[in-house]
């Protein structure tokens, strides 16, 4: 048996008068697809769960949204979830009752949804794109020419070490502030010192 939560019955109340039967019937159908479901209230909206998080509903001042967990494993072949499959909305956004797809669509994908997490399926983990190379100011180029040791050191650090040089050098206002970075920066990679060598420091002592 299901379990409803009066945060949730609480939650629908307080929603657009527009959206209310929207969530209404949303919340019918996920308990319609999960008899086992178990409702919380997570992130402000309501979540519903079958051994782990299986979908969500939510109530906005313009329209309503709802979908999946693992939207992005699920098969749609009604083209039901119109939006970002990579989202935990995915469903959509309705705005009226009329809005929303036909029960059995909606039911299949519930049902989808508790079968991936009966299977234990996870999410497959997000790879982001690695930041492009930072770009060395001329500033700091003309200087790290001057020092060998300097540059030996600047071209052997990784990228996120060179950002932090780089950024520091460029985030400076005054051109005076910038020149003084840039001597110390050159001081400090003399020594094979990265940007942020004092707290490096610090947490090994």
């Amino acid at each position: 048996m299901g379990i409803k939560t009066s945060e949730v019955d609480a939650y629908i109340e307080r929603a657009q008068p527009f959206a209310r039967p929207i969530l209404k019937k949303l919340r019918a159908l996920f308990h319609k697809g999960c008899p086992k479901l178990e409702e919380k209230i997570k992130w402000g909206m309501p979540s519903f769960e079958y051994k782990g998080m299986l979908g969500g509903i939510a109530g906005f001042k313009h329209h309503a949204s709802w979908g999946f967990w693992k939207a992005s494993l699920i098969k749609d072949p009604n083209g039901v979830m119109k939006s970002d499959t990579n989202s935990p909305m995915a469903g959509g956004s309705p705005k009226a009752l009329s809005d929303l797809p036909k029960d059995k669509y909606i039911l299949d994908l519930i049902r989808q949804a508790v079968e991936l997490n009966d299977r234990g399926v996870k999410i497959p983990k997000r790879i982001g794109k690695p930041k492009p190379p930072p770009k060395v100011p001329a500033a700091l180029s003309a200087a790290l020419k001057k020092s060998a040791k300097a540059r030996a050191t600047f071209e052997a650090f990784s990228p996120s070490h060179k950002r932090e040089y780089i950024e520091w050098i460029i985030e400076a206002k005054q051109d005076a502030t910038r020149q003084r970075r840039i001597a110390q920066a050159i001081e400090w990679m003399s020594e094979g010192k990265p940007r942020n060598w004092k707290y490096m420091d610090c947490k090994n002592r």
